[in-house]
């Protein structure tokens, strides 16, 4: 994606130039480093099968599993390589991996992107507002990975109900889902035949299980914000430590890459620190403060109850706050 949703007084054109520029040695490294924890994770629980410690190998590969998608977002926004190419076929093995076909992915962000907090068009915003208890749902990951494999299996059978799938877009979503339906099958069939359980102790039931704590971050980025087109006010970024980081690519510094979207992963905390110095503290909170303070506000009311132009999740200390909910 090239366009920016942003403010022109931002950056100059030079500056934003030279923020986009991409580098395949920079995408590679953080690749073959999340990656080679993924191989390392996985050598160990094997190590650790029959023993108590694959509860500890088990968490390991299934959060590194899971916050691979982060890899699969950069790759569809074509800024982990310089080489166009290689964000598409990187972008293709790790969406099959997630189970978030590449294609979907690709068309259902860029409508985040452009629509973004807009309930009828932003293409991870089409949903009915939370409850406690759909919410809750939501960050187990039960009702995630339900719409996920649901999802992949209706669009196979050719049914397009996404309201930001233009019909232009209907064959190539439609093909992409049964390719990855026949993997995921080809696969089966494989560990029928061999008895093997390698997909399901390797893959499937490490990332499954660990779905909440990568909901965390998804979570965080957006709820409770403005629903107007302000991407200072409708976006949030993460209070989070190095490692948090580079499990995420960068991705806590989420206000900068709304504002500017072709700016690599490896340049959005310059990219952040450029726009604070110009616009002032972005909003910004922890994964387990802004999970204290969703669960206590969806247990006063629901989603729906509070208006459109209202932040009604604000950090306790630090962070953006321009606007004060209603009493």
């Amino acid at each position: 994606m090239e366009a920016s949703f942003s403010r022109r007084d931002l950056l100059t054109p030079a500056q934003l130039r030279s923020l986009s520029e991409r580098s395949d040695l920079r995408g590679a490294l953080q690749m073959a480093s999340h990656l080679g924890a993924i191989v390392t994770a996985g050598i160990l629980h094997a190590q650790a099968m029959g023993t108590s410690w694959v509860w500890l190998t088990g968490l390991a590969l299934g959060i590194l599993l899971n916050f691979l998608y982060a890899a699969q977002h950069e790759l569809s926004h074509a800024t982990v390589f310089k080489t166009r190419k290689l964000n598409e076929v990187f972008g293709r093995i790790v969406g099959f991996v997630q189970v978030f076909p590449r294609d979907y992915d690709q068309v259902m962000h860029f409508a985040h992107h452009q629509y973004t907090q807009d309930w009828e068009r932003d293409g991870e915003l089409v949903r009915e507002p939370y409850t406690l208890t759909t919410y809750l749902l939501w960050l187990s990951g039960i009702t995630y990975w339900r719409n996920r494999f649901f999802g992949v299996v209706r669009r196979t059978r050719g049914i397009i109900l996404e309201p930001f799938i233009r019909t232009e877009e209907e064959a190539m979503i439609i093909t992409e889902s049964r390719l990855h339906v026949l993997g995921y099958a080809v696969i089966a069939l494989l560990s029928v035949v061999f008895a093997s359980w390698a997909a399901l102790s390797f893959w499937l039931i490490p990332m499954f299980l660990t779905k909440p704590v990568h909901q965390l971050q998804n979570t965080i980025e957006h709820l409770g914000l403005s629903h107007e087109s302000d991407i200072m006010e409708n976006t949030r970024s993460t209070r989070a430590n190095a490692l948090q980081r580079w499990l995420c690519w960068q991705m806590p510094y989420h206000t900068a890459h709304h504002t500017f979207p072709a700016v690599p992963f490896w340049k959005l905390r310059e990219l952040n620190d450029r726009i604070e110095d110009k616009a002032g503290e972005v909003h910004r909170m922890g994964w387990l403060e802004f999970q204290v303070q969703v669960i206590g506000k969806l247990m006063a009311k629901d989603e729906s109850q509070y208006p459109m132009d209202e932040v009604w999740i604000i950090p306790r200390s630090g962070g953006r706050v321009t606007r004060m909910p209603a009493e």
